[in-house]
């Protein structure tokens, strides 16, 4: 760490225990973003109030590369624990700000297309084709129109769970409102 962090007290008088339990906190936030270039630390005692002990405030103001973050914490009867809460709420924005900076994005599963094979309503479940694999669904996964109106043949989409013994189905969805007419 090259900088050197700044530590101030408020309505209350300097603690070098805080002040090494802030410093200690710093060092652990440098494992979730190790190029912070600065920190200010206020921790101070908020009025007294007459039917409560006393409460303190933590504020950080911190800079790192690609954002300027601020976390403040109100209202803990124990210094300790306003410290412990606003380090971790700012442990949190760290976090989020350096999968911002690398560009990670949430990735959502992407549904799978297929056609219903096999149904059997009196036990409520059913088989859905996709190139020649089966997944397994139960008439507590479709979604949308429900269990009872899907037919053979409809086209539906799912999500897919390979990690039983056999593949399911889940969220299962029916893509077209057109099914394949009945040979004669």
């Amino acid at each position: 760490m090259y900088w050197q962090p700044q530590i101030a007290f408020r309505d209350m008088r300097r603690s070098i225990a805080l002040e090494a339990l802030v410093r200690e906190r710093i060092e652990r936030l440098n494992l979730y973003h190790a190029q912070i270039r600065s920190c200010r630390v206020v921790i101070a005692r908020v009025q007294k109030r007459q039917r409560q002990g006393q409460l303190f405030n933590v504020r950080i103001d911190m800079t790192a590369p690609g954002g300027e973050l601020t976390v403040d914490r109100d209202a803990a009867e124990d210094v300790h624990v306003a410290i412990r809460d606003a380090f971790d709420a700012m442990r949190r924005r760290l976090e989020d700000l350096g999968r911002k900076v690398r560009g990670d994005v949430k990735t959502h599963e992407v549904p799978l297309q297929g056609t219903v094979a096999r149904l059997f309503p009196h036990d409520g479940y059913g088989f859905i084709d996709v190139g020649g694999d089966e997944y397994y669904f139960h008439r507590e996964n479709v979604v949308q129109s429900g269990y009872d109106q899907l037919h053979v043949g409809d086209s539906v989409s799912f999500l897919p769970d390979e990690t039983g013994d056999s593949p399911q189905a889940h969220r299962v969805s029916v893509t077209d409102a057109v099914r394949p007419t009945q040979m004669a």
